[in-house]
């Protein structure tokens, strides 16, 4: 499983149009290329934005898209804090045992 994402950034790293999705960092790096490659919607994640979609009922759709967006970026800055963190913590692990 790992080496499919090991292959992924060594794909990136070689290319000669290096995009980085805006990353500006090592880990941001390994974020997005994790991310291009480890969709997220899971079945749980689908049926909160269901119920959000719920709630807004009858708003128009101009309105629902300054509240989607927003929240779509909350959420996308969540997980690449806990994915960053996750990474440093998973190295001082790693030196700890060493």
């Amino acid at each position: 499983m790992v080496e499919k994402y090991i292959q992924a950034l060594k794909k990136l790293a070689l290319s000669d149009e290096i995009n980085l999705g805006g990353a500006d960092t090592v880990l941001g790096m390994l974020y997005e290329c994790y991310n291009e490659n480890h969709p997220y919607d899971n079945e749980e994640i689908k049926a909160d934005f269901n119920e959000l979609y719920h709630q807004m009922n009858g708003m128009p759709l101009r309105e629902m898209d300054k509240v989607i967006y927003p929240v779509c970026k909350l959420c996308r800055d969540h997980e690449k804090a806990g994915f960053t963190e996750g990474i440093k913590i998973g190295i001082r692990i790693a030196n700890e045992l060493v």
